[in-house]
């Protein structure tokens, strides 16, 4: 587990929260790993009351299980969940798409260009996985802010949650410049206005993923240990 500095007036609960959720997400936390009050109050060094509340938070969000009388559990990988979330991001990235045609706010298109070349720079380096992750997550929510819908991207990334530990989990054993190109195709649909490639190019970057997965799983008994209803 993974200690984060704290933020200036942040509470306790605020923090425990923060890096918990954080350390669940990055894969830190495994699916299915048992979470102690008591070692995390110890690791974070404050009392149990706090991440007693943070598992009531988590609890909400599907990140952690709660079994009376046994304990507390990361919440192993809902395929079903992860299913919907796909098909949420394929629908409203066409859109965006469709919309990031027509109007697109210049200094985003600048930070989706930045983003994708740093995510070349570091796509073969396995150490660096996590920072490829967060630029792909960054990639996606820049196209959303592009056309002004701020809060549809926090709402498919609220939805994205056992989306987003899949995926990284994936991304564990994939070829990284595939997602790059992926997303340097976005770039010039958006640059070149090419409507008629959306459908094409967003069925291949999301809505293909559940095959690629299916097949990693099959051949990974390691990673099928992580995840449920499939």
């Amino acid at each position: 587990m993974i200690l984060y500095d704290k933020y200036e007036n942040e509470t306790a609960k605020d923090y425990a929260y923060r890096v918990i959720k954080a350390n669940i997400m990055e894969l830190n936390l495994k699916p299915g790993e048992l979470v102690s009050e008591i070692d995390l109050a110890k690791k974070l060094n404050m009392s149990r009351t706090p991440i007693r509340e943070v598992f009531i938070r988590l609890k909400s969000k599907r990140l952690v299980e709660v079994k009376p009388q046994i304990g507390t559990y990361v919440s192993y990988i809902d395929w079903k969940l992860v299913e919907e979330s796909i098909f949420v991001r394929c629908t409203l990235e066409k859109e965006a798409l469709r919309q990031a045609c027509i109007q697109f706010d210049e200094m985003m298109l600048h930070k989706m260009e930045e983003c994708l070349i740093r995510q070349q720079a570091i796509a073969e380096q396995s150490e660096q996985l996590l920072e490829f992750h967060e630029l792909d997550k960054a990639f996606h929510r820049y196209l959303f802010n592009g056309i002004n819908k701020y809060n549809v991207w926090d709402m498919v990334f609220n939805l994205s949650i056992h989306y987003s530990r899949m995926r990284l989990l994936a991304e564990k054993n994939l070829n990284k410049n595939f997602i790059v190109g992926e997303h340097s195709r976005y770039l010039d649909i958006i640059k070149n206005k090419k409507i008629e490639e959306i459908d094409e190019a967003v069925e291949t970057h999301i809505g293909e993923e559940l095959k690629v997965w299916e097949k990693l799983i099959n051949q990974n008994q390691d990673m099928a240990h992580y995840i449920i209803n499939r």
